[in-house]
């Protein structure tokens, strides 16, 4: 009984993300041509494999065990593909990388022009995306994430600036207006720009000096998801709407040119930077090795004071 190897592999993205439309985005296919793949295998197997609703795709027990069987037979066709990439004068392929929009916007954009000018013949794709997913499900090589945010099984290498911090800020006109915070706790008394999780969390502020940690709750009148939103957020803040609570590098420009005031700066809390982070093996896709020996080496923008990988 034979299958066509692109109709298991439409099979095994369209498993794995959950969804047509989920593996056409991780795969950069269409979802109408995983549907076809996958309408094409079943027929040739006789054997239905997925459980299809508006809403949800998820494998029949047939496709479990297909998928259970799949998995790591068509990653070792890929990494036996990808041997022969290290014969290449240069590596070759496409890397994707999942990362939160803070990354993409404070971490890559130093690093992305010099990795590709270096490496020529790699295609990079970076899928921003806030909420925590399962990278591997998501069809990506590797993934940007802060420490508490790691999956377990993983290999960590610190990218980016190693230590950031948390900036409160306000315009000259809100302060004139509203008054200075002395104190975290007068945060409670003042209009506060919000952020807010895919999951619905409003994650609290948090500020800490000579050793006292202080987590407020403030109010206030806009409310945005976290990630490439903040800067709706922003633009409020240097409208004089209300006291933002964002990472320093983001805000820097505006500090820079007076158009936001820092409030509070002996209780901004410093955190550790993030991590780039893969399934540990003993073969790395051919892209995603040059990626790390890049960030390794002392990539821009990496920060002087890197960790060693874990």
């Amino acid at each position: 009984m034979d299958a066509d190897l692109r109709d298991l592999l439409a099979f095994l993205t369209v498993a794995r993300a959950g969804g047509f439309r989920e593996g056409a985005r991780a795969s950069g296919s269409s979802a109408s041509r995983l549907s076809e793949s996958v309408r094409r295998l079943e027929s040739q197997l006789g054997v239905r494999l997925l459980h299809r609703t508006t809403r949800h795709v998820a494998p029949t027990e047939a496709g479990a065990r297909l998928l259970e069987r799949l998995s790591p037979a068509l990653g070792e066709v890929q990494a036996a593909l990808d041997v022969v990439n290290g014969y290449r004068d240069r590596p070759a392929g496409t890397l994707r990388l999942n990362v939160p929009a803070v990354a993409a916007r404070l971490v890559l954009p130093p690093i992305v022009t010099p990795f590709l000018k270096a490496y020529p013949e790699i295609r990079l794709e970076v899928i921003v995306e806030d909420s925590f997913v399962d990278m591997l499900a998501a069809g990506c090589d590797a993934g940007i994430r802060y420490d508490e945010r790691l999956e377990r099984d993983m290999i960590a290498v610190p990218i980016g600036p190693r230590v950031q911090r948390m900036a409160t800020a306000a315009s000259p006109a809100y302060l004139e207006a509203r008054g200075r915070p002395e104190h975290p706790r007068d945060l409670l008394r003042h209009a506060c720009l919000r952020g807010q999780f895919a999951s619905g969390v409003i994650p609290p502020w948090e500020f800490e000096r000579d050793g006292e940690i202080v987590r407020v709750d403030p109010d206030g009148p806009l409310l945005v998801r976290l990630g490439a939103a903040k800067d709706l957020a922003v633009s409020a803040a240097l409208d004089g709407l209300g006291i933002i609570h964002l990472f320093e590098a983001w805000l820097q420009p505006h500090l820079d040119s007076g158009a936001l005031v820092p409030i509070l700066q002996p209780w901004w809390q410093p955190f550790s930077g993030p991590y780039l982070y893969y399934p540990g093996s003993k073969h790395l896709p051919a892209p995603l090795r040059a990626f790390v020996d890049f960030i390794k080496t002392g990539a821009p923008g990496t920060g002087e004071d890197r960790l060693e990988s874990r």
